[in-house]
């Protein structure tokens, strides 16, 4: 008499952290449009995240950075974070295989994203000169989306089997890898706008 194969484990805790950071990236994209819209009836109006010399949302979506391709950077946003968000929604259903190229596909928009947020990272800080909360908080959720879900992904055996064994070593210190990109950044705050605690 045959046993019955057992299934994979639903990947419940990966399709709950797709879900909250993908609906918070999607959030936090909204209100950076419904601030271009208020931009664009009043050009001189102050927006609510407008705190300072610092931490000034207006200077961030005024500048040429923040349309990229001619239209403004959050609507990139509005479109391209309903993907994890249905990924998770999808994981949390059930879905557990699915087409090798799928995953690996969804894992490269998923690295382009933590591309453009790493850019933009770059430009706000050096070049603008000025830090934008609602920006912030998109790359807050991009940030982990990207390497947690790449070394998860590794782990899966979607890369091969040699790179499986890289992300099954990987996957217990999967929180280092945001953690370090996040002390990147902070550090960078610090030392490029070193009076920016002092002018709260």
């Amino acid at each position: 008499m045959s046993t019955p194969r057992t299934l994979p484990r639903r990947p419940i805790a990966m399709g709950i952290f797709l879900l909250v950071t993908g609906i918070v990236a999607l959030y936090a994209s909204f209100r950076l449009v419904l601030d271009e819209f208020a931009k664009y009836e009043n050009p001189k109006t102050a927006l609510s995240c407008d705190v300072n010399v610092f931490v000034n949302c207006s200077d961030v979506m005024t500048s040429a950075q923040g349309h990229l391709l001619g239209f403004p950077n959050p609507l990139i946003g509005m479109m391209g974070f309903v993907a994890p968000i249905a990924v998770g929604v999808l994981l949390l259903a059930g879905f557990r295989n699915g087409s090798r190229w799928f995953w690996i596909t969804f894992n490269a928009g998923v690295f382009l994203a933590w591309v453009f947020v790493t850019w933009l990272f770059t430009q706000t800080v050096w070049f603008i000169g000025a830090l934008c909360p609602w920006c912030m908080l998109v790359w807050a959720m991009t940030i982990p989306m990207f390497w947690v879900f790449t070394i998860w992904n590794l782990a899966q055996g979607r890369f091969g089997a040699g790179a499986q064994r890289v992300g099954k070593t990987l996957l217990p210190f999967c929180w280092a890898f945001p953690l370090a990109n996040y002390l990147v950044i902070a550090v960078s705050i610090i030392i490029v706008f070193p009076r920016i605690f002092q002018s709260f």
